[in-house]
């Protein structure tokens, strides 16, 4: 008896193993593909800001470790802490020797006035004198190839030497606040910084000052109500926070709360000096309560 054997003919992608992804199938994983990676860019995106503001902690509080090392050798004596208008006045003396410009001057980016300047060899290496975050640079300067100036930190312009401004023993910038010439001066290191991240536009010289308001002529009406003025602003790198270092060598993130303390961090974006309104010096207020203290 012959047998009828009924041959199935199998598909040709079953012939040869298993199947491919259809059209629709990979649509489909490229749209959860995207929907993923839309939902952990923010979060890696603000994992990675943290780990900048955490660096950038760091290498305030590092400076400030190289200023008390340079104090402890120069009998209590902190650095020069000198302001430098353009190239009229130079001295590797001061704790950083150079101005940052949005143009191609050598400053911004010539390590030896780093190295050469006084906490240069009490500082643990240039890197620490620059925020991760700030690769803020002006058409030109990219242009010629740079990646980042050399220097985003100033220091507090009450702390240390500063020459000219401080010759009668106070700092002529503001002659009732305290001019901490010696570590043992500052009455309270937990609450008074020394160095600070500042704002890529307002940054030139490492001299971070802002004039603290007269009170008794504010209440008089001599100033009037909008007497406070940014002359020198804060960066903002970090969610609206700036990174401080203070005399006892801790750090902190201090977030601000108004809205004229904030400027894009862009060349000519600062718009200084900054008058600000009497609603809104609680900022502004913050800095002078940390700069120093009152001289009576």
């Amino acid at each position: 008896m012959t047998v009828l054997r009924t041959l199935r003919v199998l598909p040709l992608a079953a012939k040869g193993g298993r199947p491919g992804f259809t059209l629709i199938e990979l649509l489909v994983v490229i749209a959860i593909i995207a929907v993923l990676a839309a939902l952990l860019l923010p979060a890696l995106t603000r994992a990675r800001m943290q780990a900048q503001g955490i660096q950038c902690l760091n290498n305030t509080r590092e400076l400030t470790q190289a200023c008390l090392f340079y104090a402890h050798e120069h009998d209590d004596q902190l650095p020069y802490n000198m302001g430098m208008a353009g190239t009229s006045f130079r001295s590797d003396l001061n704790w950083v020797n150079n101005v940052m410009t949005w143009d191609l001057s050598p400053d911004n980016t010539n390590l030896a006035t780093i190295t050469g300047a006084s906490l240069g060899p009490y500082s643990v290496s240039t890197g620490i004198y620059r925020c991760p975050s700030d690769d803020v640079l002006s058409p030109k300067q990219r242009a010629a190839g740079w990646d980042a100036r050399i220097r985003s930190y100033s220091m507090n312009a009450m702390i240390g030497n500063a020459g000219d401004f401080s010759t009668n023993g106070f700092n002529v910038n503001n002659p009732d606040y305290i001019q901490f010439f010696k570590v043992t001066q500052i009455p309270r290191p937990t609450e008074i910084f020394v160095f600070l991240d500042e704002h890529p536009d307002s940054i030139d010289d490492g001299y971070f000052l802002d004039k603290a308001v007269d009170t008794t002529y504010a209440a008089s009406g001599y100033w009037g109500s909008s007497s406070a003025q940014w002359i020198d602003l804060p960066a903002t790198y970090h969610n609206n926070a700036t990174t401080f270092s203070y005399a006892d060598g801790h750090g902190q993130l201090h977030r601000w709360t108004q809205p004229n303390t904030y400027r894009p961090p862009a060349p000519d974006a600062a718009g200084l000096p900054i008058t600000i309104p009497s609603n809104q010096q609680a900022d502004f207020n913050w800095v002078v309560d940390h700069m120093s203290v009152d001289n009576d």
